[in-house]
């Protein structure tokens, strides 16, 4: 797959970039990128915008792209709104985590950005008024994966039925055997709206520091994630708060892995000072530039192959000692499941 005009559109932004439109198999790399990555809709008006006239067949396909990825995000939005609303019913205003909260305030057009579930942070005291809540919308608890993750590394509930899937979140994240946790997320929120309905965001610092843990801990493998903090950075950030932020973090190696992949290969503007205050090894910076190159990120190489990833995983890890645990109980959990 032929990526790189993606590459040079979402580098460009809000720009447009300096080559022309793709044509023949780039061309059509540059639709099934874009559908990959989530970005179809967005795709669809950067490139009008930057006036590439693509050939009809891509033309086609990314219209197509966009329009169904358009209809899956109100679909979404439905269940926001739905969710939003049986949450007021119990004096609950969450946090909108990612998704269609995240894409109206950074996007040109919310539905623009690819999105599937609805995720929201609220406190641990607050998760089983909350879940009796959404059960009168239709969902039910899914059944966790004991497997997986035992309760030391799980983040979130997850909620499913017909309407789709809303994530609980009772932590902001987990992973590398590290926990982000919501509390004090919680207590510098702020005030926000929705189609009308009130809800709570992230601090943008605290934001920006969530945002590149989410990404690097799935290893940077959708470029929306990415692009996400191009766009959050185009909007004007505190650094010196999301440093401190990022350092008040068990793995601050995280938040460097995304903001360095976002500067380096889309050109946020993301300053020097910042990546040097929160940079890993010189080890671990080589290993990153070389995991997260273009070519390999454009194509998602990781998710591609399951080696790749685990070695990923342990390399870049911010505290092996505590990935080795978190590999340790997921070993344990799978067995104890077997049994």
């Amino acid at each position: 797959m032929d990526a790189r005009a993606l590459g040079a559109l979402l580098r460009s932004w809000p720009g447009a970039p300096l080559r022309e439109a793709p044509t023949g198999g780039e061309a059509r790399g540059l639709v099934r990128a874009a559908v990959h990555h989530g970005l179809a809709g967005f795709v669809e008006h950067a490139a009008e915008k930057a006036g590439w006239v693509l050939p009809a067949e891509a033309r086609a396909g990314l219209r197509r792209a966009s329009l169904l990825g358009a209809a899956r995000v109100m679909r979404v939005k439905a269940l926001l709104t739905r969710s939003l609303d049986t949450l007021a019913t119990v004096d609950c205003v969450p946090v909108l985590l990612k998704g269609y909260g995240l894409s109206e305030r950074l996007y040109p057009d919310p539905l623009q950005r690819a999105t599937m579930d609805v995720d929201l942070l609220v406190a641990r005291g607050e998760v089983d008024a909350a879940v009796r809540a959404l059960s009168g919308v239709g969902l039910t608890v899914r059944a966790e994966d004991g497997a997986r993750h035992g309760e030391e590394d799980s983040h979130h509930l997850e909620l499913v039925g017909e309407a789709g899937l809303v994530e609980l979140h009772f932590r902001a994240l987990a992973g590398w055997g590290e926990a982000l946790e919501g509390d004090a997320l919680l207590a510098r929120a702020v005030e926000g709206e929705v189609e009308g309905r009130r809800v709570r965001w992230l601090r943008p610092e605290d934001e920006a520091v969530y945002l590149a843990l989410h990404a690097s801990n799935h290893l940077l493998q959708r470029l929306a994630w990415v692009f996400d903090l191009k766009m959050l950075a185009l909007k004007g950030v505190d650094w010196r708060a999301v440093v401190e932020g990022a350092r008040g973090t068990a793995f601050p190696q995280g938040v460097w892995y995304g903001w360095e992949a976002a500067r380096r290969l889309l050109d946020a503007p993301v300053p020097e000072e910042v990546l040097e205050a929160l940079a890993p090894p010189g080890w671990q910076r080589a290993l990153a530039q070389r995991f997260f190159s273009e070519e390999r990120l454009l194509g998602a190489e990781l998710a591609r192959s399951k080696p790749a990833w685990v070695a990923a995983k342990l390399l870049l890890a911010p505290r092996p000692g505590a990935m080795a645990r978190y590999a340790l109980r997921r070993v344990e959990n799978a067995v104890r499941v077997r049994r």
